[in-house]
C-alpha cells in the first residue's frame, strides 16, 4: 500500500524531532568547547582559532556519542513510536526519503537553535584596545 502526503510529513515530523536535540546539544557544546579551548589554551598552545574550532568540535562529536541514545530514548518515550505507517510502509523508498528530509530539517533547526552561546560571547578585548591605540 503506497503512503500518502498526511503520512509522508507525519513520518518525516516523527524521524525530525530527535535530530533537532542533536543539533541543539551539537552546536551549543562545539561553540562553548572551541571559546574554551581559544580563549585558555589558545595562547599556551600557540593554537590558531581555527585549530580551537576543530578541537571543540571534536569534543562535541564524542559528546554527541553519548548522548545520541538519551535524546532519540527521550523523544521516543514522550512521542511514543511512529504509528503512521504500517511496518512494509516504513520500508518503502518514499518514507525513507521523507524520513531524511526530516532528519535534515530537524539537524538545521537544532544547529541554529544551538548557536544560543554566541549571545554570551564577548568580543575580543584585543581587537577593540587596538581601535583606540590608533
Amino acid at each position: 500500500e503506497a503512503v500518502v502526503s498526511t503520512q509522508s510529513t507525519g513520518e518525516a515530523t516523527y524521524a525530525g524531532i530527535p535530530f533537532i536535540g542533536f543539533g541543539f546539544l551539537d552546536n551549543t557544546i562545539m561553540l562553548c568547547a572551541g571559546e574554551y579551548i581559544d580563549l585558555k589554551l589558545g595562547a599556551t598552545l600557540g593554537l590558531s582559532t581555527l585549530a580551537a574550532a576543530a578541537m571543540g568540535n571534536l569534543i562535541s562529536d564524542v559528546a554527541g556519542i553519548g548522548t545520541a541514545g538519551t535524546v532519540e530514548n527521550s523523544v521516543k518515550r514522550f512521542l511514543g513510536r511512529s504509528s503512521v505507517l504500517t511496518p512494509v510502509q516504513r520500508e518503502s523508498s518514499t518514507a525513507h526519503r521523507w524520513g531524511f528530509l526530516g532528519r535534515c530539517i530537524g539537524i538545521c533547526i537544532g544547529c541554529i537553535l544551538g548557536m544560543w552561546p554566541l549571545f554570551l560571547l564577548k568580543d575580543d578585548p584585543t581587537e577593540d584596545e587596538g581601535e583606540k591605540t590608533s
